[in-house]
């Protein structure tokens, strides 16, 4: 387990979507290449709670990039974040070129070791995940917090991974009718796929700082946020692990 100390932080730039991203970097101690994960966020940006991410995963060994999606905005209005998210969700090209745009600055950092890259998303950063693996990129799994989308016909085939995907029960987003459609695509496909729904959760579930009041359908549930946290840390062990 690498120590807190020697992890390093940073903030990077590089352009997509039309915009200046601003992304958060986070660094393993010690030297050489480690595996890395991709870090997607929700529909209103790159938050303080997923640069955190970032820095807890390179303190178990990872390189770790929490992309943006926002061009460095966090949206406070809901409906705006919504005429931003909306029409960028019905676009997989779009979403496609933001990942790969991510995906080349993790990839481009000489510590991550290119052939063991995983990628987390939550919400909008998860769709985003998901098209990448969709567009046949070769990760080392795919995993999922409240985005439950499909693909185009036939794309999800070109999925090089394991998929796993975590759903709260209440999400009125993610209705059940979401989650078989889901299932369906990706068990025709062949996709080595796995679906967790967390009884009672709201969209959202795993954000300490969401409410109902902001956003009908959304709300924080801190048993089943530290239930898929670490859910997903046990499928970084599995898919990527760290070995030294």
């Amino acid at each position: 387990m690498t120590n807190r100390t020697t992890v390093t932080t940073h903030s990077v730039e590089y352009p997509a979507d039309g915009l200046t991203m601003v992304g958060r970097l986070a660094l393993p101690g010690g030297t050489g290449p480690r595996p890395a994960v991709l870090i997607g966020p929700e529909g209103p940006g790159l938050s303080d709670f997923q640069r955190r991410r970032a820095d807890a995963l390179a303190e178990r060994g990872y390189v770790a990039l929490a992309f943006d999606i926002n061009g460095g905005r966090w949206f406070t209005d809901p409906q705006e974040m919504l005429a931003h998210v909306t029409p960028l969700l019905a676009d997989p090209d779009r979403m496609r070129r933001i990942g790969h745009a991510a995906l080349d600055v993790l990839r481009s950092e000489p510590r991550t070791d290119p052939d063991r890259i995983a990628a987390i998303g939550y919400g909008t950063g998860g769709a985003i995940a998901l098209e990448l693996g969709r567009d046949g990129v070769d990760l080392r799994g795919i995993g999922t917090v409240n985005a439950l989308t499909t693909g185009r016909p036939g794309e999800a085939a070109r999925i090089r991974c394991p998929v796993w995907a975590g759903v709260g029960s209440q999400d009125p987003i993610m209705p059940s009718a979401r989650r078989d459609a889901f299932a369906a695509e990706m068990q025709a496909a062949g996709v080595d796929w796995r679906l967790v729904v967390y009884g009672g959760a709201l969209h959202a579930f795993h954000h300490p700082t969401v409410d109902q009041a902001v956003l009908p359908g959304v709300g924080h549930h801190p048993v089943h946020a530290r239930r898929a946290w670490r859910d997903i840390l046990a499928l970084l062990d599995e898919w990527v692990p760290v070995t030294e």
